[in-house]
């Protein structure tokens, strides 16, 4: 990767936007149909000599929170985003992580938790770690989990899917306030600057920018532990689950989540989806 990869791309970029695709006059002489330095600099809140020094390869680290500005006011597509992602951790050593020494996120559960979740079919239950990876769950899940794309990527995770992947705002019809609570499960991991969350939270401020950004720099309150999750599933129709979310032993920071109906008419539907009889998964109430 040469000196000036990530500079070459951010010039490609700017000089393919038009100030009229920015909301701004594209009055004046112009050697390239694309914005000025200093048109991009005042959008993205940074100095035209740093805007400079990037373009140049002078400066190959720029901070996320910079990166994410310039996307945003560049208005990238998701492809671009995450061609903007793959030069910065190039230019970066390859996504180094930096901070203080924390062990790696678990990546596996015990036995007895795997024969705990056998108890709780048909119910959806899953186990995640603190990044919100999935590592474990029901067949109950992955009927109500499969079918929305959730469980796509390996390894699934809660808070990449809701963020970065566009079916989520139409399985979710409280999007926001679902956001907010996945969103509220890292930022602990922020506050204590773990490296891996640290990981996280970079790769999908470029991917993702402003929806996501903008929730960083709200005050961190604690995860919702319990609630009613609403979710527009495809085959049966909207759900109204109940959840409850229990840490488990250990120093791994797991927790399972176990997602109950919310309302009789949640409780058939989910019947139905499992294939299970009628009454399976009685609502909970009160």
């Amino acid at each position: 990767m040469s000196d000036t990869t990530l500079g070459e791309f951010l010039r490609a970029c700017r000089e393919a936007v038009t100030p009229a695709d920015v909301g701004l006059p594209g009055g004046g002489r112009r050697r390239t149909p694309g914005l000025r330095r200093s048109e991009l600099a005042t959008l993205a809140g940074i100095s035209v000599e740093y805007l400079t020094r990037l373009e140049q390869g002078r400066d190959r680290h720029p901070s996320v929170p910079v990166l994410a500005a310039l996307a945003d006011a560049l208005r990238l597509s998701a492809d671009e985003r995450l061609h903007l992602l793959h030069h910065f951790k190039a230019a970066d050593g390859a996504g180094r992580l930096v901070g203080p020494c924390q062990g790696p996120p678990a990546q596996s559960v015990r036995p007895t938790v795997r024969a705990l979740l056998d108890r709780l079919e048909p119910a959806p239950a899953l186990v995640v770690n603190r990044l919100g990876d999935v590592l474990a769950y029901t067949n109950g899940y992955e009927r109500l989990a499969g079918p929305i794309g959730l469980l796509d990527r390996r390894p699934p995770n809660l808070v990449r899917y809701v963020f970065a992947d566009p079916r989520a705002r139409a399985a979710y019809p409280e999007w926001d306030r679902v956001a907010d609570e996945r969103l509220a499960g890292l930022k602990p991991g922020v506050s204590r600057e773990d490296p891996h969350v640290e990981h996280l939270v970079n790769e999908l401020a470029l991917a993702v920018g402003a929806p996501f950004t903008d929730r960083l720099t709200t005050p961190p309150g604690p995860p919702g532990r319990t609630g009613v999750e609403r979710l527009a599933h495809p085959e049966v129709g909207e759900l109204r689950l109940a959840y409850e979310t229990l840490g488990l032993s250990g120093d791994d920071s797991q927790l399972l989540i176990a997602y109950l109906p919310a309302d009789d008419a949640t409780a058939a539907r989910l019947d139905r989806l499992t294939g299970r009889r009628p009454g399976a998964l009685r609502a909970v109430t009160g």
